[in-house]
């Protein structure tokens, strides 16, 4: 193997297929969510409020981490059968949206990211939709809130005739679990 530094072995040092030899997605993303400042997390991950890959998406959103967040909690919603899929989903869905506003703030002018306003409305009214039956407040979230952003997101940005993006770091959103 290659990259041992000291008593570590660093991931940069390997190519992408050495790594996806070594660990799967799901395996990537529990090292990252284990190497996490997130508090206030269950070992036993039984309460979704402390389940720390639930944590962890509040944690990268916060930092403005939308596709970290994404990740995290696609690995979380991928392995639940119950009424929290569509919630988890919808979660995923809005932090995706982000992910195409952070891209067209950061490249306005880029082919790609010029024309990320379009697919971010859909995944803002996607995210609304699945997430609006959660109203007003679910797993800490109060949905409810969160919504009216979702939908102030897209509504501003269908108004600018999808010219205007809404998101810029300094007016990020943050998202606080009660």
């Amino acid at each position: 193997m290659l990259g041992k530094t000291g008593a570590r072995w660093f991931a940069h040092h390997l190519s992408r297929e050495q790594i996806k030899l070594l660990m799967d997605k799901g395996e990537r993303i529990s090292r990252f969510v284990a190497e996490l400042p997130v508090e206030n997390v269950d070992p036993d991950q039984r309460d979704i409020v402390k389940h720390p890959f639930y944590r962890a998406f509040f944690h990268c959103w916060n930092e403005k981490r939308y596709y970290e967040a994404h990740d995290v909690l696609e690995q979380l919603w991928l392995k639940t059968k119950s009424p929290d899929a569509d919630y988890f989903k919808g979660l995923i869905q809005a932090a995706g949206a982000f992910v195409h506003l952070q891209k067209r703030f950061e490249n306005p002018l880029h082919a790609k990211h010029s024309r990320r306003l379009s697919p971010a409305v859909r995944l803002f009214r996607l995210a609304e939709r699945n997430l609006s039956r959660f109203a007003p407040r679910y797993h800490g979230l109060d949905v409810a809130a969160f919504c009216q952003l979702l939908r102030g997101c897209a509504d501003a940005i269908v108004a600018s005739d999808y010219k205007t993006n809404p998101w810029s770091p300094k007016t990020a959103p943050k998202l606080e679990l009660l």
